[in-house]
């Protein structure tokens, strides 16, 4: 690769990150733009090649930089690394993120459900940047990469929790010609078909298409039938881009997903071993296939970026979102067999939650960045203003059926139950911000900014139906950069989140919830910047957490608790064959003060069981570590592999005024356990410049390890036995 070619490759990757853009640098006329335009098409395709694990261009912090740069943790996975894992879903794309594990069902609040740093994420994701916090399970066909913002990102994007922020791009038109098929199939019923066309139409108008269908089987089935649970998803995404590589850009999108799925469940902790239950195989699979999880999913975008100069950009963002979901899952027993055809039943065989809803939400963001000089210092500023408005719907469906195993249950997919109770949730929320970065001496950067976000809430059935929360969220950093290559930071952030839009609930007379995280960090890139290593040092403390069981009376969760941990991670090529991604991180997470309960009827306020205290964080893994590499091998062939390991994991509730969780003849505190496991998967490709091959093997040595935890204790869910996909993929 020549000089000319190095020096311009972030530029070039960044064109093909879609929403990450940065082709276009002066005002129309100007003598830069004229020159910039055709080195930066030019670049594309050396782009194309090169492209691997280590992103070198984000949005994350509301302004196109190299995340080298920001003085925060921030973890990106790219295009690339999720086709050679063979990532399907959201879920699987993050599964490789270091200090992040995965939640089950949640009371309700189902859909995509992680932790990062032991804190709940789910009203931390976004969508090219504006809030994506409905309940649904996202595919990662349209989406360029996903970026991972760790710590309090209230300031930047408004009401956030201690975790971080999970941000996924989109993929946008772009100039030049361009399309992918890929076709999949594998074991346990897997297959998968996806699209990717660009077409230019003009010097500055391209559009673009996604599509995707996918289907699969789990390997748990119900022993008395072929009934199991299984995927069928299916969408598209379409945009169409104006004045592309100009100073006025328009964008217009729109994605549609859908899902008819059968959920799983998973399986109950023993109340004995307080351990996955073994008194049933952990093959058996309590659903039927009368159970449903279906969605739909429409989500349309406008975009308008003007740039006045290389150094001056205006961007706003217009977005209608409309989520319906409706879902009826059987739950799983320690005594019934999961055989409702058979003559074992409880009177409520098959019964389980059940969930209408539709989530309706507009949205309006602008962004103003500038870089200047005043009194001698360069100045990175960033102002910006947000309307949000959201109306929510929730109700339990209406059983058509019976409650025996010669009448069963019968649920249809949104025919709610007219006796029910339902939830109608309507919020207003207004905020500003702003931001500057100052080099006020060389090397040494000091970032400060603040935010102010008011939100206006009505609830149709809680005890004090209209809420409302000003609230300041700030953050802070101090950067030096030794040299180009290293960057070494300290930072602070303050957040605050109502969790009202999150779970639907009133929780009155309590203050919102607040985080405050403190970070200490160092970023490295080495081989000329294609190999980045960074290492972090934080404490996260978060206080009035909310409880995220619908079901539950006790609003809060945890009056205080913290996190201590510490963060390495590397991304990049080692060589020009060999690519790497890799994350360890170790964490001390510490429920400091008990919940306090509030009597839904009263609004009394009563303390929870201080037995909890000092005790580990729920779904919290003392220690995570991932690897996923990769090397080019001569004629075309490519081999690859990695590891997942998880330590063991909690799953209780902290706001429980129930007896201390303790196995029979032992006084030491002893909760629902999700035991550690480590996964191994591998790859091998055989890769030609038209046309490549792949095959994913999943859990090479068939580990039963249990993936997901139901936060209030009641279960866990297997993860996925070994597997082995085969994917075409032609390139034209």
């Amino acid at each position: 690769m020549s000089q000319q070619q190095k020096t311009l490759l972030p530029l070039g990757a960044a064109l093909m990150a879609g929403g990450l853009s940065i082709s276009a640098f002066a005002a129309e006329g100007s003598e830069s733009s004229k020159a910039a335009v055709l080195p930066t098409i030019k670049v594309q395709t050396s782009a194309e090649e090169q492209d691997g694990y280590r992103a070198t261009a984000t949005r994350v912090g509301k302004k196109l930089q190299d995340p080298h740069d920001i003085p925060q943790a921030v973890t990106t996975i790219t295009n690339q690394f999720m086709e050679d894992y063979q990532a399907s879903s959201l879920r699987d794309a993050l599964r490789h993120v270091a200090g992040l594990s995965f939640n089950a069902a949640e009371g309700g609040r189902s859909g995509d459900n992680m932790m990062l740093r032991g804190f709940y994420t789910f009203g931390d994701m976004y969508l090219d940047g504006i809030r994506d916090t409905a309940q649904y399970n996202r595919e990662i066909f349209y989406m360029e990469q996903v970026d991972v913002l760790r710590g309090a990102g209230a300031m930047m994007f408004g009401r956030g929790q201690a975790g971080g922020v999970i941000n996924q791009v989109s993929k946008a038109p772009h100039i030049g010609d361009r399309g992918k098929i890929t076709g999949s199939v594998g074991m346990y019923g897997y297959y998968e078909m996806t699209g990717d066309f660009n077409k230019q139409i003009t010097d500055t108008i391209a559009i673009r298409f996604n599509g995707m269908k996918r289907t699969e089987d789990s390997w748990r089935k119900n022993p008395a039938a072929d009934d199991r649970a299984s995927l069928d998803r299916d969408g598209f995404a379409i945009s169409a881009g104006i004045g592309l590589n100009t100073a006025n850009e328009f964008i217009l999108s729109h994605i549609r997903t859908t899902t008819n799925d059968k959920p799983d469940f998973g399986v109950s902790f023993d109340a004995t071993t307080r351990r996955p239950q073994e008194r049933f195989p952990a093959k058996y699979y309590w659903g039927t296939n009368s159970n449903f999880d279906k969605s739909t999913v429409n989500i349309t975008t406008a975009s308008f970026t003007h740039r006045f100069s290389p150094d001056s950009e205006w961007r706003t963002q217009l977005r209608y979102g409309d989520y319906e979901r409706s879902y009826w899952a059987r739950t799983p027993s320690l005594t019934v067999a999961p055989n409702i055809g058979g003559t074992i039943c409880t009177p409520n065989c098959n019964g389980g939650p059940t969930r209408a809803m539709d989530y309706e939400t507009l949205a309006i963001q602008t962004d103003y960045n500038k870089k200047f000089q005043l009194f001698g210092m360069n100045h990175e500023f960033l102002a910006g203003a947000e309307y949000l408005n959201e109306d929510g719907f929730r109700h339990s469906l209406q059983n058509f059926g019976g409650t025996t195993a010669a009448n069963p249950p019968l649920y249809r997919p949104y025919e709610i139950n007219s006796a029910g109770n339902p939830v109608d949730f309507k919020s207003r929320t207004y905020a500003v911000y702003m931001q500057d970065t100052i080099e006020f001496i060389p090397k040494w950067k000091l970032t400060l900014g603040g935010r102010r976000d008011e939100m206006k809430a009505i609830y149709s059935n809680t005890l004090s139906p209209r809420l409302r929360y000003g609230e300041w969220s700030t953050r802070g950093a101090l950067s030096y950069h030794f040299s180009d290559q290293s960057h070494f930071y300290v930072a602070y952030s303050d957040s605050f989140s109502p969790t009202a839009d999150l779970y639907q609930l009133n929780v009155a007379p309590l203050p919102p919830e607040r985080s405050q995280v403190k970070e200490v960090g160092a970023k490295w890139l080495l081989f000329e910047g294609d190999l980045a290593l960074r290492a972090a040092l934080y404490r996260a403390d978060k206080q009035w957490e909310r409880n995220t069981d619908l079901e539950s009376t006790a609003s809060v969760l945890t009056r205080k608790r913290r996190t201590d941990g510490i963060e390495l991670e590397m991304a990049g090529r080692i060589t020009p064959n060999w690519e790497v991604f890799s994350g360890f991180t170790v964490m001390d997470s510490e429920v400091r003060k008990v919940a306090v309960n509030v009597n839904p009827n009263t609004g009394a306020l009563t303390s929870g069981n201080p037995a909890y205290e000092g005790e580990r964080s729920r779904n919290t893994p003392p220690y995570t570590f991932n690897l996923w590499t990769t090397y080019k091998l001569p004629y075309g062939w490519r081999v690859g592999g990695g590891v997942e390991v998880k330590g063991k994991r909690y799953a209780y509730n902290p706001s429980g005024a129930g007896p201390i969780p303790t196995l029979p003849g032992e006084t030491e505190f002893h909760p629902n356990t999700a035991p550690s496991y480590m996964r191994w998967d591998a790859m091998v490709a055989y890769e030609q410049p038209k046309w490549a091959v792949r095959l994913n093997v999943q859990n090479v040595f068939n580990k039963l390890y249990y993936d997901a935890v139901y936060d209030n204790g009641g279960f866990v869910i297997p993860g996925q036995r070994r597997r082995a996909i085969m994917t075409a993929e032609y390139r034209f």
